[in-house]
């Protein structure tokens, strides 16, 4: 199974419920490639489009590019007023795009499923010289340790799906760590200006919206049906035990560089 086809089968519930992101990311990051009406930008892996008002509100020229096309149809559909807007049912490695094209490239929570020796280089050929290339991506983190032990014990129980693997905000690098590897990235490849910013913000849903959001995660979708929905019961109940609501602390990584 391709996991990244697994939020195609939600998208309702990947819109309604993954993290959109700070209005100072997208405002530093238009001001650093000085996004306009005269540009031209491309999303990779739009998703349901959490990212992507902001630039649509510059008058760019924003074309998107998705894997599934339950996705594709959504964000579509969310954002067809913007006439200069458009979005490609295909995924990022084999989309047919023109070189020296684009003004900025950015990718938000999904430039991670591609492979860098192939992510960065077609990012580079189709971007112009002094066009910028950012990737963006959260890192969730639970305010409060005693639901995280709750819902230790019922991925525990799951364990068999995971690899070994617990939480999904455990399974994260350490920020610094991302930090760090993707500076050398941009580097490795040739980017210039090299800027790197941390933000920072929270979410609280109740038990069944955490359970929900659950359902949309990837390695989550990938279980069977018949083990899936009492999986993610539990995890509501798991919440509930702990007062009802689920708070995470976010953090917003923006990596940004330019083309010389």
């Amino acid at each position: 199974m391709d996991l990244r086809l697994t939020f195609n089968e939600v998208p309702e519930e990947y819109g309604r419920f993954r993290p959109h992101y700070p209005d100072a990311l997208s405002s530093d990051l238009i001001a650093y490639s000085m996004l306009d009406a005269t540009k031209k930008a491309l999303e990779i892996g739009i998703g349901a489009g959490q990212a992507t008002l902001p630039f649509l509100k510059t008058g760019c020229e924003l074309t998107a590019v998705e894997i599934g096309d339950q996705l594709a149809r959504y964000s579509r559909e969310k954002f067809a007023l913007y006439e200069h807007f458009k979005v490609l049912n295909q995924d990022f490695e084999s989309a047919l795009l023109d070189e020296d094209s684009f003004d900025l490239i950015y990718s938000a929570s999904a430039f991670h499923w591609i492979k860098p020796e192939i992510g960065f280089p077609k990012v580079c050929r189709l971007l112009k010289s002094g066009g910028v290339f950012a990737w963006i991506s959260v890192q969730p983190a639970p305010a409060h340790r005693h639901i995280h032990d709750e819902l230790e014990k019922v991925y525990e129980k799951y364990s068999r799906y995971f690899g070994g693997d617990k939480l999904e905000f455990d399974r994260f690098p350490d920020v610094q760590r991302n930090q760090s590897y993707r500076i050398n990235a941009f580097r490795q490849y040739g980017f210039i200006e090299i800027v790197d910013k941390l933000y920072h913000g929270t979410r609280t849903l109740n038990a069944s919206d955490y359970a929900t959001l659950c359902g949309t995660y990837s390695d989550h979708r990938a279980i069977p049906e018949a083990d899936r929905i009492p999986f993610l019961s539990e995890i509501e109940d798991a919440v509930n035990r702990c007062g009802g609501k689920f708070t995470f602390s976010d953090t917003f990584l923006l990596c940004m560089g330019r083309k010389p």
